[in-house]
Order: structure tokens, then C-alpha cells, then sequence
């Protein structure tokens, strides 16, 4: 299959910020460098990004030093199909460059080709044995008049649910069981998912007061396990979870907060003064990149004892509870495009179109 291949080039001079914003517009997860004349030199992977943004890499640095220079490729017209597996399933790599005997980058081929495209098949994986808690209980005012009729989660989205769109992503994961955390209008919520043919389980817990986003975890501590996720009713994270959860044991984290690459640029010229008002420079439509909070965590089980019984408590708040007693906080980056925030009109306009995108 010919793709457009040029999507995916990149130069190996440009800075971690542009590789991030050329990765965003990719339907991939690797990038291709070339030089000028379109021959192989590298491949750079969203995991090598994410690597450099959790050391602590200025975002305005080079590449160099980050991208594979000596990648998997195959000379077009010089290998098959079970040449393609081999090195795709061995190697556990996502993309393989085609070149000519120049090494020009003629095509490439892609992990995702040998996958069967069936959801249920892709939910057959190896099981994720960790629950998911949602946050369902909000009242969702930003998106009325809708909730005052519907509670946020059941707000549809193509022909499902928002909620039923995050669960049924989790299950493509391996995710099995959920928890809903419900208040406002949340008889309709569990009645919906009653009343609907599925194959994972729900368990519900009422919060009777609004107490904040931490404290109705404390409502499932006597079921939920040692490690579990935590999502709000109104985001959906695109990401390997099983990588996400393995990243959180690995490096003992006591809570891990997934995060989403961000850029966002001022639409006016922003003037830098001196002492007297006298301008020293303008930057014009300055850009700016960094790592904002999805509302998706994995937490240990032990993080709930820090909770303040009967307070009102945010998620922020226990987080910053965390880190001032020392415990092990991290953070886990995905790409802009793979967080979606339905929360309010203009973002729910815009997640109907990712989400379409996504699963159809």
C-alpha cells in the first residue's frame, strides 16, 4: 500500500517541541528522518519523546541524540509478509521504512496491518486486572442546559453515551471491571448501564454530599485493589495502559498522573518592559508548549488513607498532600491529540469528531 509518506518526515536539526506538533498530526507513532534528499537516517517514536520529556529535555533542544540512527528497513520489492511479521512481532516495533537501493524512503509499513481490526479480537488481550473508578457524580454545568435534564455521562456522542465511549475503550485495553462513583441524577446512569447488554462489570457507589474528586474514592476502599485507575466521566486518554501501569510499579510510584502535551499560542504580539513602561522586545504570537493534568491517574490503594475524612478534597489537593510528605509522584505524557476533554460546549463539539475518528 502507497501512503504519504511525507507526513512522517522530519528533519534530524529540528527541536523536541516540532517533532511533538509533527507527531500530533500524524496518524502514526513514529517519525521518519530524512535528509534533504528524502534518504533514511533515523526513526524517532512518540517513547522517545516521552523519554526526553521525562528527563526533565528543554523542549526547545534538538533531536540529536534521542531518534534510533540505525533502524529496521527493508529494500522495496525485496521482502514479504512474513518478513514484515517477523520483525514487526519480534522486535515489537510500530513502523519499517521502505527504501530504494539509494536508501530513499519510498513507502513504509505499518504494526497496526497486522492486527485484526475487530474490537473484541483486540480486547482478547492479555486481561488488564485493574479496576477503573469513575467519577460520574458531577453536576456538569458547564455543558447545560443538556444536564439539567441528562447527567453528564449519558450525553451522546455519535450513538453512545460519553461514559459508555470511555468504558468501552478501557475494555479494548483489558479492563474488565469498573466502579462509577454517582450522585448527581446518578439512578439514571446505573438504569442506563443495567439496562444495556455488556461484557464487563460495574459496581456503583453513591456519594450522598459533593465532597470533591478524592474524597468519593473513599467510598470503594473496601473493593477497589493495591493499584487502580481513576478517571473523570468527561475525558477519554488514548493510551497503552498496560504500559502506563507498568511505568507507575516500576519506578514505585505512589500515584501517577497521565498528562497531555499542550501548545497553545497567544494570537497577539506580547511586549517584554522595563522599569518606566519601555518596551524591550514583542514576540509576535509567541508558542507555547507544556504538560497539562488529563484528570486520569493510577493511584496505590494507600494514597486513600490520606484523605481527610468528611472534607471537601480534589484530586489537586491530594496530590499536593502527597508530594509534601514525600511520597512518589509521577507524571506519564501522551500526545495532544490522544486526550480528549468533553467538558464543555466547544470541547464537545470537538470530541465528537476525535471520537468519531477514533473508533469508526
Amino acid at each position: 500500500m502507497k501512503r504519504n509518506k511525507a507526513e512522517l518526515f522530519i528533519s534530524p536539526e529540528i527541536t523536541i517541541k516540532e517533532a511533538l506538533k509533527k507527531l500530533n498530526k500524524s496518524a502514526e507513532k513514529v517519525l521518519i528522518l530524512v535528509d534533504e534528499n528524502e534518504c533514511l537516517k533515523g526513526c524517532l517514536t512518540d517513547g522517545d519523546l516521552r523519554r526526553a520529556m521525562l528527563d526533565g529535555k528543554n523542549l526547545d533542544n534538538s533531536i540529536k541524540g534521542l531518534f534510533n540512527n540505525a533502524p529496521k528497513y527493508f529494500y522495496e520489492g525485496e521482502y514479504s509478509k512474513s518478513d514484515l511479521e517477523e520483525i514487526f512481532f519480534v522486535h515489537k516495533i510500530e513502523l519499517i521504512p521502505i527504501v530504494n537501493k539509494q536508501k530513499k524512503v519510498v513507502n513504509y509499513e505499518v504494526w497496526n496491518d497486522f492486527l485484526n481490526d475487530d474490537k473484541a479480537a483486540k480486547a482478547a488481550k492479555d486481561k488488564l486486572n485493574i479496576p477503573v473508578i469513575v467519577m460520574a457524580g458531577g453536576k456538569g454545568t458547564r455543558l447545560a442546559p443538556f444536564t439539567r435534564i441528562l447527567p453528564k455521562p449519558l450525553i451522546p456522542i455519535d450513538e453512545k453515551p460519553v461514559l459508555e465511549h470511555i468504558v468501552d475503550y478501557y475494555v479494548t485495553e483489558g479492563v474488565s471491571d469498573f466502579i462509577f462513583t454517582l450522585n448527581h441524577k446518578g439512578e439514571m446512569i446505573r438504569a442506563y448501564f443495567n439496562g444495556i447488554e455488556k461484557k464487563y462489570n460495574v459496581n456503583y457507589v453513591i456519594e450522598k454530599e459533593f465532597l470533591g474528586t478524592a474524597s468519593c474514592l473513599t467510598l470503594a476502599v473496601d473493593i477497589l485493589p493495591d493499584v487502580f485507575i481513576v478517571s473523570n466521566c468527561d475525558i477519554f486518554v488514548k493510551a497503552n495502559y498496560s504500559e502506563i501501569i507498568d511505568f507507575h510499579k516500576k519506578n514505585n510510584a505512589d500515584l501517577t498522573v497521565i498528562s497531555s502535551v499542550n501548545h497553545h499560542v497567544i494570537p497577539y504580539g506580547v511586549i517584554e518592559n522595563g522599569p518606566g513602561g519601555v518596551v524591550k522586545r514583542i514576540n509576535e504570537k509567541p508558542e507555547f508548549t507544556q504538560l497539562i493534568n488529563t484528570g486520569v491517574y493510577v493511584l496505590n490503594k494507600s494514597c486513600l488513607s490520606h484523605i481527610p475524612e468528611g472534607e471537601f478534597f480534589h484530586m489537586t489537593h491530594l496530590i499536593d498532600k502527597l508530594m509534601k510528605i514525600g511520597k512518589c509522584v509521577l507524571t506519564y505524557p501522551v500526545n495532544e491529540d490522544d486526550y480528549i476533554d468533553i467538558g464543555q460546549w466547544e470541547e464537545y463539539r470537538a470530541a465528537t469528531n476525535k471520537l468519531e475518528r477514533i473508533f469508526h
